[in-house]
Formats: C-alpha cells, structure tokens, sequence
C-alpha cells in the first residue's frame, strides 16, 4: 500500500469514527428526553411531595413550640440556632424581658441551624424536638442555650445532652429513637425553609407581628412589644 492509498484509508477511517460520533450524541440525546429527563421531573416532584407544609412569622402551626399565652396580641417568632452565641444571648434578653411582656406576648421557637458553622446544632434541635414529644421542648431549649459553651465544641454532644434528659427524668432510649423519626427531621427541615422563605440569613432572627425586628437590649425588646401590643390592639 502506497502512501496515498494509506492517507485515503486513514481518512475513510476518520470519516467513520465522526459518523459513530454523532449517531452517540444522537443516542444520548434521546435517553436524555425519553428517560434522564422524566426521571428527573419524577425525583423533583417526590422531593416536593415529601416536604411539609412551611409557615410565614406570622403564621402558628400545630407544631410550633410557643412560650406564654396564645391569645396576646403580639407574636414574637424567633429563628435560632443553638449553637450561635448570638441566639444564646438573645435567650437570655427574651428571659429577662418576659416579665414585662408575658401579658401581651408570645414566643414562638423556630430552627434554622446552620451547619456550616455550628456542626452540632443539627442534632440539638433533633434532641429537642425529640424532647418535645415528652412535653419537655422548652426545657430541652433552655438547658441547651445554657450550656452551650459545654456541649458546643464536643466531638459528640449526644452523652452531653443525655446528662440534661436524666435531670428531667426523661426516657433517654425513647429520646434517641424520636430523634431519628422522619416526622422529627421534617419539623427542623420546614421551620428552615419558612425561615428561608421570610428572608432568614443569619441567626438569632426575630419578628414581631410579622415585622422584622432589631433587638439589642431588654429595653428596646419591651418598647417593641408595646407599640405592636397597641397597634394590634387599636388603641
């Protein structure tokens, strides 16, 4: 075979593997639209179908956990994480506030841990929801703001969190199990996409009657609630 007869069959070969080519792309192209795509639209709609329900701060749900009376007028809707020193402080303002304002407020806890930079936020607000099954959620809460600075940088806060369950006289075992129910997860999962939706970027977030709210001290968080207690009341 001569030189030109060798460049003729490299060029048919060429030729060919451009054709095997495109007839590839053209396969793939229809597995995409006949079989990647709906299996795709299949996934979006089960992972839409397998979220609850999420809830504006103005909104109540039955499975929001709310301190004080239902009734007042003013709704108090605070999206914390409870590993942020931030929302540890800011339990503590709410603490000292809420002789003044238990007549006229309400609390309502939402979580929106960020686990980006609190890795085990994730599982306090599992723990806690799993205590709210024992009618203990604000407890649990309280516990965990307050000794954040002990199970905060654990390895494994778990052995941490049981100590306070025992002081409760909780069942631990039942604890553990709750934590991993679906149902458990959804509740942390949905409080963080409300949040999300209502423009929570950062935590502590607070809300008062809807309206977002900048709280710094004991005295501006009464002031707050009494303008939207006389507001909402009409006076």
């Amino acid at each position: 075979m001569n030189k030109r007869e060798q460049q003729k069959l490299k060029k048919q070969q060429k030729q060919q593997q451009a054709v095997r080519k495109q007839q590839n792309q053209k396969l793939a192209a229809k597995v995409s639209i006949y079989v990647v795509a709906p299996l795709f639209g299949l996934l979006v709609l089960f992972t839409l179908l397998s979220q609850g329900p999420t809830y504006s701060p103005v909104e109540l749900a039955d499975t929001d956990h709310i301190r004080g009376d239902q009734s007042t007028p003013v709704t108090i809707t605070v999206y914390a994480d409870f590993q942020c020193p931030a929302c540890a402080q800011e339990n503590q303002l709410m603490s000292r506030a809420w002789p003044a304002i238990s007549d006229k407020a309400h609390v309502v806890f939402r979580h929106f841990p960020i686990t980006s930079t609190h890795p085990n936020a994730w599982q306090a607000s599992l723990y806690a929801e799993a205590a709210s099954r024992q009618d203990r959620f604000w407890e649990i809460h309280d516990y965990l703001f307050l000794n954040q600075g002990l199970w905060g940088p654990a390895s494994d806060p778990l052995s941490e969190f049981d100590s306070y369950a025992l002081e409760l006289n909780l069942d631990v075992e039942r604890l553990h199990a709750d934590m991993d129910a679906d149902d458990v997860m959804e509740k942390v999962r949905n409080d963080q996409r409300g949040g999300t939706a209502a423009g929570v970027r950062s935590t502590p977030t607070i809300f008062i009657n809807g309206s977002l709210a900048s709280v710094t001290t004991v005295t501006r968080l009464v002031e707050l609630v009494d303008e939207a207690f006389i507001e909402a009341s009409g006076d």
